[in-house]
């Protein structure tokens, strides 16, 4: 029988998280926006990118290869376009200070873009590409990872990480667009989920080592073989294999970050070195149109896709963010759900360093 989640208020979950990463040693303000960040993507329902990835980052952060107090220096900075080091520290301080410098850059030139190297995992991209909502804009973001999990079309070993990209656009009356996507059929935390809840995963995600489909999801985390999006060739895998590659480019290659599976085939483990590289960028569509024109033609394209015709047995047709938007909501008032096997491993990170339990 399955257990029952915890459920936790995310005031009391971001406290929790600002405890712990301050008794890691990280600056208060470094905290405040990485605890905020990662329980907004947990009130969003993106389970697998929030507190989730608390240990992950605990065990990174012990092994050397984070450090928590640093702070990103500023490489090049010309016009519409800068390049941050992020100094090996945590993503989440590095990535919100990249991309206002890309929305203040987008206010100066229309367009902004900021790329970061020498970072780690920023948590879910949408994080920063609704960064640019309040502010009438366009966001664009890109990142990589040092782990690689994606196997190109008509390969059988992992080349590429899961290279996630998002693009967020703001609308009139309707709901903003929010796309957050892995360039793989899943993400890896959507195994890690699995994995903690002892739950099949869908044929078609992973594959063992033999290149066939599994549905377990710890032989996928093992083994870390995922699909590119689309799956196989014949449906369309090798766009999602492209799609990973223009993320490495973007964010690897163009700040001099990683990219591929260069980390396993270099001395970066040796070195306690990720180097994940990211990408941000802001659009003014104001230097283009007016900008009440702007949103009332997405008002109208995203309530044309909402009421057209549905499939048989299906009662809604979503456009991207609505069902985490909604999520927020009623995870601000129900509170949110977590697996008691990711609450044993946070409380015992936090005995380790004398903060009381999460639960």
């Amino acid at each position: 029988m399955q257990e029952a989640p915890v459920v936790v208020r995310h005031t009391r979950l971001q406290e929790f998280i600002s405890r712990i990463l301050g008794a890691l040693g990280m600056p208060p303000h470094i905290v405040e926006p990485t605890a905020r960040l990662m329980v907004g993507t947990d009130l969003r329902g993106v389970d697998s990118h929030g507190v989730g990835m608390l240990p992950r980052y605990v065990e990174w952060t012990r092994g050397g290869f984070i450090d928590l107090a640093a702070e990103p220096k500023t490489v090049r900075d010309d016009l519409a376009t800068a390049l941050l080091d992020a100094q090996k520290g945590l993503g989440y301080y590095p990535s919100t200070v990249a991309m206002d410098m890309a929305i203040a850059k987008a206010r100066a030139y229309g367009v902004g873009i900021v790329a970061v190297r020498n970072s780690n995992h920023f948590g879910a991209a949408a994080n920063y590409s609704m960064m640019a909502l309040p502010h009438d804009m366009i966001g664009l973001v890109a990142t990589n990872s040092a782990y690689v999990a994606m196997v190109p079309t008509f390969g059988r070993t992992p080349m590429l990480s899961t290279n996630p990209l998002s693009i967020a656009a703001p609308a009139g009356g309707e709901p903003p667009f929010v796309l957050d996507m892995a360039t793989t059929t899943v993400a890896i935390g959507k195994l890690t989920i699995a994995s903690r809840w002892g739950k099949p995963i869908p044929e078609g995600w992973a594959m063992d080592p033999t290149g066939k489909p599994t549905t377990d999801p710890k032989m996928a985390l093992a083994h870390r073989l995922l699909s590119p999006l689309g799956g196989s060739r014949q449906l369309g895998g090798h766009k999602g294999y492209g799609l990973g590659v223009m993320v490495d480019i973007l964010s690897g290659i163009l700040s001099g970050g990683v990219y591929g599976n260069l980390f396993f085939r270099s001395d970066m483990p040796k070195e306690k070195h990720h180097n994940v590289g990211h990408c941000f960028a802001a659009l003014d569509p104001a230097r283009l149109r007016p900008i009440e024109e702007f949103k009332a033609d997405m008002d109208d394209m995203l309530r044309a896709l909402k009421a057209s015709p549905k499939a048989e047995g299906e009662e809604r047709i979503y456009t991207a963010g609505e069902p985490e938007a909604e999520c927020e909501r009623r995870r601000r008032v129900e509170g949110i759900p977590l697996a008691p096997v990711l609450v044993q491993q946070v409380n015992e990170i936090a005995r380790s360093l004398g903060v009381p339990p999460l639960a």
